[in-house]
């Protein structure tokens, strides 16, 4: 994936010249402290790149945190480390860092905010297999296959030798090698089996995560119930921890923790998590090490709201420091590097045209906070790159379109399917999004039913009477579906809203089938009630959103140099229009824009659908002026190398095309002799 603004996708310009020197790169580079780089998240979806890392940063936790990992590698025994540090500290990069520094020891599970505090477990069990579905760094195999290769019982030979046992024998082989403690062994084992067998690993993962699968993938998995319950959710897991005794230990890492589900009084709920990491201790889960990362203020805000039984489960806290000068001199030397090894000859500091002194005038006590070296480093080399014109005010907006370009090339990247998602998670990012566009006063759980309350929401629209209430339900299995129409039917009857939506995908049953019955009744007409089957495009809007959510609440979203609160996010949001093209909304009734065309869309597996052989250049004008507004003078190259990247379905003539059109219409200016096209340089106009 090409980041915009890392410091290692900044491209040479000067390919076709002998010499450059260091005000010439930084002249025709993007800033190396481009913010776009300072969000971190889900460590198994934000590549880390090594050579921007500080070694002495953390590293005494770093050493704390592996000292606790050899015990519970030894002992087996579940240990908890809460991990606490200012906004900007580096908690997210410190967990990303520990996956990448001690994956070969342990597998790593990145546990996303939770939505809903009655599913917790499932969560927690989704994401740990979701993690373990990933391929570590330098390995050939999941984390989950690493994890079944290990197993004692089976070290005689590997994998495909297994796929060879009969499925009884291998049921019972892993039955002697655990008599007792294993949660409904026929089937957890039997799927286990069918992990070793590529034409139904896909399927098994699905069961093991949690999905609600039809009957038809369970009777292929010869199981008789999706995990469909927070006590099974909590064996299964509970399963997967004895068995690694022999292997590994997992390290379950919740992170974000400020956009977790809220209690009835709009608080987090701190408390169930905590409830969550007691019972892991309580009941004798092993081979587990919690870390949860949480904001300084944030703990000390909730820490009264959590039981003291609660509280005593926390082996360990450990609280992230503020840096060095020294580390904040290395910090900013690692983002220069790479400009500086494009440079003739080489500059004389490691941190040119930066200084020690800056840091010395700016941070008198000696100590800051990772984020805001690097903040202050972009602001530094902007001025000494353009003078005076970086002192403007810089345009939100055009920064705010760049990192959801790249958040949205990286959802498309990991999400291929809409069942990835839980119900709960995306009727979560259908509320955030429904609020970023004012449609009224939102509440959630709308249906009237314990199991399926939390597939659904409803508001007011401040435009019409009568409420307007969402369902999405996604499960392929029949009976949740009938579950769910009866809950609609029902809702309707009692007059709980005027217009209801279905959101749905998966298929609707067959005559004869009582849930096909309902929707029927319900959805047929399609005058009051509708149903919308959503599209893949519309769930990486909605995700797309929901991680610069989770980023936002965690202090971690930097938009022109400022951490935006939730509103200012969704005030630019609305102001730089970027949900207008979303299909679902659209049928939803709650934008109206038009479609985004797909010719400028890259698809999962990395490639670009096009509907013809002429893409759509205005989204790619528009990020070249974006980048132009961002970073007010670039080079050429680097200018045309930096779209291609972004949109790889057109070619560098067709880039320089576009570059010739903007320049025709005074949005952007050229400067440089035209026959050095390496060395010329590219600005927005007096007028943009």
């Amino acid at each position: 994936m090409f980041v915009v603004g890392s410091a290692r996708s900044v491209i040479s310009p000067f390919s076709e010249v002998s010499v450059a020197t260091i005000d010439q790169v930084i002249r025709q580079a993007v800033n190396p402290f481009d913010p776009a780089t300072f969000k971190p998240g889900n460590f198994w979806h934000e590549q880390q790149d090594p050579a921007l890392h500080v070694a002495s940063i953390h590293q005494d936790v770093i050493e704390r945190v592996e000292a606790v990992l050899t015990q519970v590698g030894q002992d087996h025994r579940t240990r908890t480390l809460l991990l606490s540090g200012d906004s900007g500290s580096g908690k997210s990069h410190l967990l990303g860092r520990l996956k990448r520094t001690f994956n070969a020891n342990a597998f790593f599970a990145y546990i996303d905010p939770f939505p809903d505090s009655e599913a917790i477990w499932r969560h927690i069990l989704r994401y740990t297999v979701d993690s373990l579905v990933q391929t570590p760094e330098q390995q050939q195999e999941s984390q989950l296959l690493l994890w079944l290769n290990s197993l004692s019982a089976f070290q005689h030979g590997d994998r495909s030798g297994w796929g060879l046992t009969k499925r009884q024998q291998f049921i019972r082989t892993l039955k002697k090698a655990y008599p007792s403690g294993i949660y409904n062994a026929n089937e957890f084992f039997g799927v286990l089996y069918d992990l070793i067998d590529p034409d139904r690993y896909a399927i098994a993962c699905e069961w093991l995560r949690g999905d609600d699968l039809d009957e038809d993938s369970l009777n292929l998995l010869n199981v008789k119930q999706a995990i469909d319950s927070e006590d099974a959710a909590q064996k299964i897991l509970a399963n997967i921890g004895k068995i690694t005794v022999e292997t590994r230990p997992i390290v379950l890492c919740f992170d974000q923790l400020d956009n977790i589900a809220r209690t009835s009084n709009g608080v987090i709920d701190l408390q169930a998590l905590f409830n969550v990491n007691s019972s892991i201790h309580n009941q004798g889960l092993k081979n587990f090490l919690v870390i949860i990362s949480i904001i300084t203020s944030t703990w000390k805000q909730h820490t009264d709201r959590i039981q003291q039984a609660d509280r005593v489960r926390i082996d360990e806290s450990i609280q992230l420091k503020p840096i060095t000068l020294n580390q904040a001199e290395a910090l900013w030397a690692s983002r220069l590097l790479p400009l500086h090894q494009q440079a003739m000859p080489s500059p004389h500091s490691a941190i040119y045209p930066l200084t020690r002194q800056t840091l010395e005038q700016k941070y008198p006590g000696g100590k800051t906070q990772p984020r805001l070296v690097l903040e202050l480093g972009r602001r530094l080399l902007q001025r000494y790159k353009v003078g005076a014109a970086a002192d403007r005010p810089e345009d939100a907006i055009a920064a705010l379109k760049l990192v959801w370009l790249q958040e949205f090339n990286q959802v498309q990247d990991r999400i291929s399917r809409i069942r990835q998602l839980s119900a709960p998670e995306l009727i979560q990012m259908v509320r955030e999004v429904l609020s970023v566009l004012q449609v009224g006063e939102i509440r959630p759980k709308f249906l009237p039913s314990p199991t399926y309350a939390n597939q659904s929401l409803s508001y007011q629209p401040s435009s019409q009477t009568g409420r307007v209430a969402i369902a999405w339900n996604d499960d392929p299995n029949m009976l949740s579906f009938y579950h769910v129409m009866n809950a609609c039917r029902r809702a309707i009857a009692v007059d709980l809203c005027q217009t209801l939506f279905l959101i749905r995908s998966e298929g609707v049953g067959k005559p004869g089938n009582k849930g096909h019955e309902f929707y029927q009744q319900l959805f047929a007409r399609g005058d009051r009630h509708y149903h919308i089957q959503p599209d893949l495009d519309s769930v990486h809007y909605l995700a797309t959103y929901h991680s610069l959510v989770n980023a936002t609440y965690a202090g971690e979203l930097v938009v022109a140099g400022k951490t935006p609160t939730i509103d200012e996010l969704e005030a630019l949001m609305r102001e730089a229009d970027l949900l207008q093209s979303c299909t679902l909304l659209k049928n939803l009734k709650v934008v109206s824009g038009r479609s985004r065309d797909r010719k400028s869309r890259r698809q999962p597996n990395g490639k670009v659908a096009q509907a013809n052989s002429q893409p759509d250049v205005e989204p790619i004008q528009a990020f070249l002026l974006d980048l132009l507004k961002t970073h007010r003078l670039l080079g050429r190259q680097v200018l045309a190398q930096t779209a291609l990247g972004q949109f790889p379905q057109v070619n560098e003539a067709e880039i320089d095309r576009l570059i010739q059109d903007l320049t025709a219409l005074n949005q952007i200016q050229v400067l440089g002799d035209d026959g050095d096209r390496a060395a010329q340089l590219v600005c927005l106009t007096a007028a943009v």
